[in-house]
This record gives structure tokens, C-alpha cells and sequence, in this order.
């Protein structure tokens, strides 16, 4: 992965990071629960996101290099399991 995608992961994770002690506050102040349920929803986005970017960068990349070193079944199960993991 390259500085430049591995640095944008990385402030997305901290802007998820800064969510989730938000969502400690929130809890701990009896924040109104919608309010709480909405900024959890934004979490997961946001985590989804950051799952979306590792994908399309594993694909582009690493399981291009495994096809071409003549690793098919590797690539095979790695992506049925990133598609099962994905489903949930």
C-alpha cells in the first residue's frame, strides 16, 4: 500500500476513533438514544468505508500478484472469504 492511501486510512481511522469516544460521552450523559443510534450508524459507515478501501487496494494489488506468481486457489479463497465476511 502506498504512503498516500495508507495515510488516508489512517485519518479516517482517527476521525472513527474520535466517533467512538463521542459515543462514550454520549452514553455517559444520557444523550437522547436516536441521537446515539445515529452516530453508531455513522461509525459503521465509516468503518465500511475504510473495509471498501482495504478491498479495492488488496484486489488491485496483492491478489493481482498472487494470479501472476500462479497462486489461482489462494486468490480463490481469499476472496470467497472476503465475500462471506462482507455478507454480515
Amino acid at each position: 500500500m502506498n504512503d498516500q492511501k495508507k495515510g488516508k486510512l489512517i485519518r479516517r481511522l482517527k476521525i472513527i476513533e474520535g466517533q467512538v469516544r463521542g459515543l462514550q460521552e454520549m452514553i455517559e450523559k444520557d444523550t437522547y438514544c436516536i441521537d446515539v443510534i445515529t452516530q453508531t450508524s455513522a461509525v459503521k459507515q465509516g468503518l465500511s468505508n475504510i473495509e471498501d478501501l482495504l478491498l479495492e487496494n488488496h484486489l488491485s494489488g496483492c491478489v493481482l500478484h498472487q494470479v501472476k506468481a500462479g497462486h489461482p486457489d489462494k486468490v480463490r479463497e481469499e476472496v470467497l472469504k472476503v465475500y462471506k465476511l462482507k455478507r454480515k
